[in-house]
C-alpha cells in the first residue's frame, strides 16, 4: 500500500528533508488574499514552496487552487499534516480530519520543546516568566551548561548587551548572507504581478533564504563573521546599517528550514572553541530557545481569548500613514526609518519593533488586535503565532502584565542613547513642549497621564507615575499630544 502523502503548509517547507514520503504543496489563492500581506512576504513563501517542489521532483504534487479544500478534494486521497501555526488553520485542519480529507495530524518540527512538555512545565502557574522558561530550556537540552550550572556562572548576560552604537556608525562586520535569485523567483515575481492581490510594501530583491542550502549558508555566515559582535550591540540602532550584527535567521527558522537546536548548538560550539564571547552566544541562544519557543507555546496555552485582551483600553485605529507604510511624511527620524525598513524589506530588528514602532503605538493607544495583525502581515517573519505574545503581551501591555511586568514605554532619551537618529532629527528628545518637542518624550508623559489609573497597582510604575504627577506642565503636554498630527 502506498504511503500517505504529507501536506505541508508554506511555513513548513523544511519538514520535507526528514522524510521520503510523497509531499503535497498547495498554493491557495484564497489564502493569499485573506490578509493584506507584505509583497516580499508572499514572495518568500511562494518561492520556498516552489523551490521545494523543484527539489523533490516527482515526489511532490504542487496544486494551485482557490481553496485548500479544493486541493485536497482534487488530490483524492487522505493526507497527513503537521500541526499548523494558527488557531484558524488548526480549526480548518480538524474540520478536514472529521471529513476524511486529513488522516493524521503530526507534531510540528519547528520547535525543540513539545506542547506536552510545555504543559507539564506550565502546570498550574498563574504567570509565566520568560527567565524561568529559558533556564528550564537550557537545563533540559544541555545548552551552555557546565554540569548543573550555567556556563560562566551566569544564566543571563543581558546587562552586557546594551551598548549604544559606536560613534563612527560602523560595527566593523561584513554584510550578511545574500541569496541569489533564480528562475523560480522570476516566475514568482511575475505571478504576483498578475495575481489580483492587495499587498503592502515594496517589491525588492529576495534578502532571506528559502531553501535548506541557503539557510545553512546564512547560518554559517552569521557564525563566521557576525556572532562575535552580536551581543554588545543587539539593542542598538544604526540608521545606515539595517542588519548590524543580527543573524537574519528568523525567516528560515519560521519556514522550518533550520531547527532551533542546530542553531544554538552551533553557536555554543563557537563559545567552547574560544571563537565567540559568552555574552554574544548567550544573547543569541536566549532569542532562539528562550523567547521564540516561549512565544509559540504561550500562543497555544493562552488560546484565542488572549487575542482580545486590551487592559489599557486602547481603541485608536491604525492611521492610514502607518498602515500604508508612508514614511516620507513622518518627521521623527527613528519612526520614519523604521517604517521605511518595513516598507522596503518587511523587516527591522527587535528593538525597532519594540521601542520605536511598539512604543509609538503604545503611547498613541493603537488597538492591540489591529496592531498584532499588522505586525503579522507586514513583516516577512511574521506569522499568527509569532505576534500575540510579542505585541499584546510584551509591547502593548494589553494583557495587564501576564508577560511583561511593566509597559515598554520610554521617552526620547532612550532612543537618543541607543541610536544615532536624534542628532539630525527635527525633534529634540529633551523637550516635551513646543514645536520641536519629541513625540516620544511628550508622548511618554501623556501616556502616563492617560493610563494612571490602570497602572496604579503596578509597583514598577510607581516612580514614573509619581514623576508625572509632579510635572507642572503635564496638562499642557496632554493637550499638545492629544492634538498632535505630525510625528
Amino acid at each position: 500500500m502506498a504511503e500517505r502523502a504529507l501536506w505541508l503548509f508554506g511555513d513548513q517547507v523544511g519538514f520535507a528533508r526528514d522524510t521520503r514520503r510523497p509531499v503535497l504543496l498547495v498554493e491557495s489563492r484564497a489564502a493569499l488574499r485573506r490578509k493584506r500581506y507584505h509583497r516580499q512576504k508572499l514572495h518568500l513563501v511562494l518561492s520556498a514552496m516552489r523551490h521545494l517542489a523543484d527539489d523533490l521532483g516527482e515526489r511532490a504534487t504542487y496544486l494551485r487552487t482557490d481553496t485548500y479544500r479544493e486541493a485536497l478534494e482534487q488530490h483524492g486521497e487522505p493526507v497527513d499534516v503537521h500541526e499548523p501555526g494558527s488557531h484558524a488553520a488548526e480549526a480548518m485542519v480538524r474540520r478536514f480530519q472529521r471529513e476524511g480529507l486529513v488522516a493524521e495530524v503530526l507534531p510540528t518540527k519547528s520547535f525543540a520543546l513539545s506542547k506536552e512538555d510545555f504543559q507539564a512545565w506550565a502546570g498550574d502557574r498563574g504567570r509565566f516568566r520568560m527567565e524561568d522558561f529559558y533556564r528550564d530550556q537550557r537545563t533540559r537540552f544541555g545548552i551552555l551548561m557546565d554540569g548543573d550550572a550555567p556556563a560562566g556562572g551566569t544564566w543571563n548576560l543581558d546587562a552586557d548587551n546594551r551598548e549604544p552604537p559606536p560613534k563612527n556608525g560602523d560595527l566593523g562586520v561584513p554584510r550578511p548572507y545574500r541569496p541569489r535569485e533564480d528562475a523560480v523567483d522570476e516566475r514568482v515575481r511575475a505571478d504576483l504581478d498578475n495575481y489580483d492581490l492587495d499587498t503592502v510594501g515594496e517589491d525588492g530583491p529576495r534578502l532571506f533564504p528559502v531553501t535548506r542550502q541557503e539557510a545553512l549558508r546564512a547560518l554559517q555566515r552569521f557564525l563566521d563573521t557576525r556572532l562575535t559582535r552580536f551581543g554588545p550591540y543587539e539593542d542598538a540602532i544604526l540608521e545606515g546599517d539595517w542588519a548590524m550584527s543580527h543573524s537574519l535567521l528568523s525567516v528560515p527558522l519560521n519556514l522550518g528550514l533550520l531547527h532551533p537546536l542546530e542553531l544554538v548548538q552551533a553557536a555554543e560550539e563557537r563559545y567552547r572553541s574560544g571563537d565567540a564571547p559568552l555574552n554574544s552566544v548567550e544573547g543569541f541562544i536566549r532569542q532562539v530557545i528562550g523567547w521564540r519557543e516561549y512565544t509559540w507555546h504561550l500562543y497555544w496555552h493562552h488560546g484565542r481569548a488572549y487575542l482580545r485582551k486590551n487592559h489599557l483600553r486602547a481603541h485608536t485605529h491604525l492611521p492610514d500613514w502607518w498602515a500604508e507604510l508612508e514614511h516620507e511624511p513622518v518627521t521623527a527620524a527613528c519612526l520614519s526609518t523604521a517604517l521605511r525598513g518595513v516598507r522596503e524589506r518587511g523587516w527591522v530588528h527587535h528593538i525597532q519593533r519594540l521601542m520605536i514602532l511598539g512604543n509609538h503605538a503604545l503611547q498613541r493607544g493603537y488597538h492591540p488586535a489591529e496592531l498584532t495583525d499588522w505586525f503579522a502581515t507586514a513583516f516577512v517573519d511574521g506569522f499568527p503565532w509569532v505576534m500575540p505574545v510579542n505585541v499584546i503581551g510584551m509591547s502593548q501591555h494589553a494583557d495587564g502584565g501576564l508577560i511583561a511586568t511593566k509597559p515598554y514605554a520610554s521617552g526620547g532619551a532612550y532612543i537618543d542613547r541607543m541610536s544615532d537618529h536624534c542628532a539630525g532629527c527635527a525633534f529634540d528628545p529633551r523637550k516635551r513642549l513646543g514645536d520641536d518637542a519629541c513625540p516620544y518624550t511628550a508622548g511618554y508623559w501623556a501616556f502616563l497621564k492617560q493610563n494612571a489609573d490602570a497602572l496604579a497597582g503596578n509597583h514598577r510604575m510607581s516612580r514614573p507615575l509619581a514623576s508625572a504627577r509632579r510635572l507642572s506642565d503635564l496638562d499642557a503636554v496632554w493637550e499638545q499630544e492629544t492634538a498632535r498630527e505630525q510625528f
